[in-house]
């Protein structure tokens, strides 16, 4: 082989020598990059996987009670139209709707039955009212009525049951009294939280005798500790994520809770209740946190008179003529499967009486720090020395 020959051999070779050996540099500098984009962008996907898992999701719910509705005989005389000859109580409630509107799930205790104009419109003491009253009540804002109450049976088994239907009849579900047989725990589904409701009364005023033995056992909820021990627990067990108790007891016109109603109010938390609402006094009592297995529970004594013809010229005490709108938001977190109160809010009422053609009309004044100064003259020093009563009573 002559030498020009083996030149160019070697040139040859050479060259493709370089050529594989700039490739396989290129090659080892793209994948080292590819490896590092990679790397990030996995770096990147599994941080953001991370931080998706330890951030909660939540949910939030806010409920609101208020207390006894009543509508004694001046109260009805003041909600009847002559002319179209039906009764319209809608005035009552015009300055507590966007409350009562604004909670997510509304609450209040219907201290009364609606038997039928058939046997005459009655206040006190065997009370029968117009079903307008609760059509009042539907357009306030309420969702459940409490019924167990000690008028529930005012006008006897007749009453008790045309009531539950009239307030199917406007869309409401009631709480205490019931019907026909069947399951006595109303579960509420708000914002994906579940919230179990009971309610529960001292006794009927004697008219208990209008119910054979069997029909009283399953048409009224009386308080019977290890009735509503087993309650409150099945509740839990049929996916309660939260309690609520609605319960008539304690003693009428009494600013302090009895020895009763204080153990038997820490007894239905230790049971599992997380929400007390107490109602029957007709005046407001004390709030309460109690802590229990790590976490607040909530109990009020009693919420007062929402709405009522007794006050100070009828039965000589001021402070029934005061009520509160209680409105508890609570927190599900559904990492831990966890709900817990996370604020309360007070709203104290006055029910303003006064006189129009004659008649007496009523109306529940709304009263926070906000609003205070917009309360007329003629009112205004009554308006405020219940807001100062009430509130002294509150638990901050």
């Amino acid at each position: 082989m002559n030498k020009n020959k083996l030149l160019l051999i070697l040139i040859v070779l050479l060259i493709g020598v370089t050529v594989f050996s700039y490739h396989m540099s290129q090659e080892e500098s793209i994948n080292e990059d590819d490896r590092e984009f990679l790397s990030e962008e996995i770096g990147g996907q599994v941080q953001k996987e991370e931080e998706i898992k330890q951030e909660p999701i939540v949910s939030t719910a806010t409920i609101l009670a208020a207390g006894d509705v009543m509508f004694h005989k001046p109260q009805i005389i003041g909600a009847y139209d002559s002319k179209s000859g039906t009764y319209d109580f809608n005035d009552c409630f015009q300055y507590v709707k966007k409350y009562i509107e604004k909670a997510d799930l509304s609450l209040v205790n219907f201290e009364t039955v609606t038997a039928g104009s058939d046997r005459g419109f009655h206040g006190y003491p065997n009370f029968n009212s117009p079903v307008e009253s609760l059509e009042a009540l539907k357009n306030s804002g309420f969702d459940i009525l409490s019924t167990a109450n000690n008028h529930s049976l005012d006008q006897g088994k007749v009453g008790l049951v045309n009531t539950i239907e009239a307030l199917k009849k406007y869309g409401f579900k009631n709480i205490g009294t019931f019907n026909e047989p069947g399951d006595k725990i109303l579960i509420e589904k708000i914002n994906d939280i579940n919230i179990g409701l009971l309610s529960y009364t001292y006794g009927c005023n004697g008219m208990e005798y209008t119910l054979t033995e069997e029909e009283l056992n399953n048409m009224i909820n009386l308080i019977d500790e290890e009735r509503i021990k087993t309650d409150i627990e099945k509740a839990v067990e049929m996916g309660s994520d939260l309690v609520v108790v609605f319960i008539h007891w304690g003693n009428e016109y009494q600013r302090e809770p009895s020895e009763e109603q204080l153990e038997l109010g820490r007894k239905m938390v230790e049971w599992g209740a997380n929400i007390v609402f107490g109602s029957h006094p007709h005046v407001i009592q004390k709030s309460e946190i109690i802590e229990h297995n790590g976490k607040d529970n909530f109990i009020i004594y009693s919420l007062g008179n929402f709405i009522s013809n007794q006050r100070r010229e009828t039965i000589n005490n001021k402070y029934t003529e005061d009520g509160i709108m209680v409105t508890v938001e609570v927190e599900k977190d559904f990492s831990k499967d966890e709900t817990i109160i996370k604020n309360i809010t007070y709203t104290p009422t006055w029910v303003y009486k006064y006189s129009k053609d004659g008649v007496a009309k009523y109306e529940i004044i709304p009263i926070d720090e906000s609003n205070m100064e917009q309360i007329d003259d003629a009112i205004h020093g009554k308006v405020k020395e219940s807001y100062e009563n009430t509130m002294s009573l509150m638990g901050q």
